[in-house]
């Protein structure tokens, strides 16, 4: 398929773009810890830059180091010190015919104290964020016009290191939103009030960033569509603020949308179908002249060329996709898009981040480690590895080993590929795991890779084919307790649900174990009728799961009546009921249920190691087979293990 309108120029402010595709400010905690940017942030950009990408804007750059820092290791435009490096980031892009903005940033309310040395955070109100929970005191006046001189001033450092243009980060809570929003900004002075005083403090930083950087430099605004959130804006409000924006000579609107207490809608979990928010971009479109950027859950070229031709944007806002590959606009231009790395939209990137570390991708294990791994050697000469198991950890390494030119033979003892990821697939909304199925089928079959369904590895098969090495992805096993009643014929575990192996229907079930399985096995059996009960020893469900990813699925819960029954731990198994004990009270309670599902975690099934160790030079364990874990970690043990062999 062409992607006609996608691969056409395009121009913002007198700017050219080489195509339609725009990487939008992600969060990657790579720069140095004094705001230069780093070898690490350089070669990140550059290969997505490298990758056909039109423009870039760089993750948020602070521009007050006294309040303003958002992130421990973010960029920063606040000293002329900041240039020399920033400049190096530029001439890399440029390299390729790629553009680059710097997004101009301050988190206001929406931070920390401990990474502003522990002073009280600030923000046009004293109104407290309802994530970061920390009470901000109200700016004075001589604040904020002291802060609109920092953001001016940062626009003037990024100039002198020669970026194409900036953008204000006027959405997601952050602090221009905070005062452009009646839900943060309840000052009655020149800065809030009426919609002129809200609109003062970005006025205040457009009109100078245009007399100090001369009124030819691109200015882009990233606004919230709708902040999702009681008495915030709303689509017709942020119509109004596009409108005043274009009358002031911004040269782009780059629409997005919530906050952080609304933050599902600002990263989407996988639930949310992409273009689920093309009504925002497309209204604000229609009410000005000026270009319009707009992030809409774009996974895919198609999509994204589909937008465009509806008139919904005039730049597709591609973050997620492109840190799940770096090379998807070149794919897409070549007519590879089914080589494009899918993003599954787990959310492991902002999770990373939020825990302190730097970016990372549950499918892209060289992301933010570009430097580490920059190519795979083709040095395999047709040496035979035998890769045991075809869950994500396995399917990695053969893929990775193909591409080193290894003769690969993959063993499965089921019928399909995937491993786990084919049962995670099966719960409602989780349709794009097998996307990611999908893309290593193509992979593999392209790579000739050797793939023996319905075949357990055993060490006479092993033997006769000579390997250079093993990878041995064998995964996991259901963790089943010694309790009353386990073996009963009424008890399954959660593959033979997901499996298909049982289909329950029309009965009362009771889940064991609310972790991410857990609550979406209780899901998958909601929608079939079932009425639900969940049960987990711990005080609240989810635990150890990233809030974003439950929030459907707890949704769903709730829409079908299911009873959640927290700090209680299952005792008995009966015929026709379960015994539990209130943590709490100390209590017995008797449940009546026709079924129970247990989902209390796995353990590694490695039992053939030890064996291959004794015949094997190089035998690697990899996947929940090493340690029980996620995708990420099997993806990545599976690169990283093949890499390095």
């Amino acid at each position: 398929m062409e992607y006609k309108k996608l691969f056409s120029k395009g121009n913002i402010g007198g700017l050219e773009l080489k195509n339609r595709i725009v990487m939008p400010a992600i969060g990657t905690s790579l720069a140095s810890y004094t705001g230069e940017a780093s070898q690490e942030l350089i070669a990140y950009y550059e290969e997505r830059a490298k990758g056909g990408c039109g423009l870039i804007i760089t993750e948020i750059t602070r521009i007050d180091e006294e309040y303003g820092v958002g992130t421990s290791n973010q960029l920063s435009v606040t000293s002329i010190k900041h240039v020399a490096q920033l400049e190096r980031l530029v001439r890399t892009v440029h390299k390729y015919d790629t553009k680059i903005f710097v997004q101009l940033h301050h988190p206001g309310r929406e931070s920390h104290s401990h990474l502003i040395d522990g002073k009280q955070l600030i923000a046009p109100s004293a109104i407290p964020c309802g994530v970061c929970k920390e009470v901000p005191r109200e700016m004075t006046i001589e604040e904020a016009e002291a802060l609109v001189k920092k953001f001016i001033k940062g626009a003037k450092i990024a100039q002198t290191a020669g970026v194409d243009g900036v953008e204000l980060h006027a959405a997601h809570g952050y602090l221009i939103n905070q005062f452009l929003s009646p839900y943060t900004n309840k000052r009655i002075d020149k800065y809030g009030g009426s919609f002129e005083g809200r609109m003062r403090f970005i006025t205040e930083i457009i009109m100078g960033i245009k007399s100090v950087c001369g009124p030819r430099f691109p200015i882009s605004v990233r606004i919230d569509g709708d902040e999702f959130v009681e008495g915030g804006l709303r689509i017709e409000d942020s119509i109004k603020i596009a409108k005043y924006l274009e009358s002031i000579g911004v040269a782009a609107i780059n629409v997005s949308s919530g906050i952080y207490e609304s933050g599902y809608s600002i990263i989407e979990p996988i639930a949310f179908e992409q273009g689920w928010k093309k009504h925002l971009a497309k209204n604000i479109r229609d009410n000005i002249n000026i270009p319009v950027i707009a992030v809409n859950n774009i996974k895919h070229p198609g999509v994204a060329e589909q937008l465009l031709n509806e008139g919904v944007m005039d730049f597709a806002g591609l973050g997620r996709a492109q840190l799940a590959d770096a090379e998807f606009a070149l794919k897409a231009f070549e007519g590879r898009a089914d080589e494009i790395t899918p993003c599954i939209s787990c959310l492991h990137c902002i999770e990373e981040l939020e825990s302190g570390k730097t970016v990372k991708c549950a499918v892209n294990p060289k992301l933010g480690r570009e430097l580490e791994f920059n190519s795979l050697k083709r040095d395999g000469d047709r040496k035979t590895i035998v890769v045991i198991g075809a869950g994500p950890a396995g399917l990695e390494a053969a893929r990775c080993a193909a591409l080193r030119d290894f003769n690969v033979v993959l063993f499965e003892k089921e019928s399909e590929l995937g491993g786990m990821v084919a049962l995670g697939s099966k719960p409602p909304k989780k349709e794009k795991l097998t996307e990611l199925i999908n893309f290593y089928k193509r992979e593999l079959h392209k790579l000739d890779v050797d793939i023996r369904l319905n075949c357990k590895a055993d060490i006479n098969s092993i033997k006769k084919l000579n390997p250079y090495a093993v990878f041995v992805a064998t995964g996991s096993d259901p963790i089943v307790p010694s309790i009353d009643g386990i073996s009963s014929a009424n008890v399954y575990n959660v593959s033979d649900v997901l499996s298909g192996k049982v289909d329950i229907r029309d009965e009362k079930v009771m889940v064991i174990g609310s972790g991410m399985t857990g609550c979406e096995t209780a899901e998958y059996l909601a929608i079939r009728n079932n009425k639900i009960t969940l049960v987990d020893i711990l005080p609240k469900i989810g635990t150890g799961v990233y809030p974003s990813n439950m929030y459907t699925v707890v949704g769903n819960l709730m829409k079908h009546n299911a009873n959640i029954l927290t700090s209680h731990k299952l005792v008995k198994i009966n015929e026709q009921s379960v015994d539990l004990i209130n943590l709490s009270t100390n209590e017995v309670v008797n449940i009546e249920v026709d079924k129970v599902i247990l989902s209390l975690g796995i353990k590694s099934n490695n039992s053939l190691v030890q064996v291959l160790e004794e015949y094997f030079d190089k035998v690697r364990v990899i996947g929940d087979a090493s340690a029980p874990g996620r995708i990420a970690e099997a993806i990545r043990q599976g690169f990283e293990k093949v890499y390095i062999i």
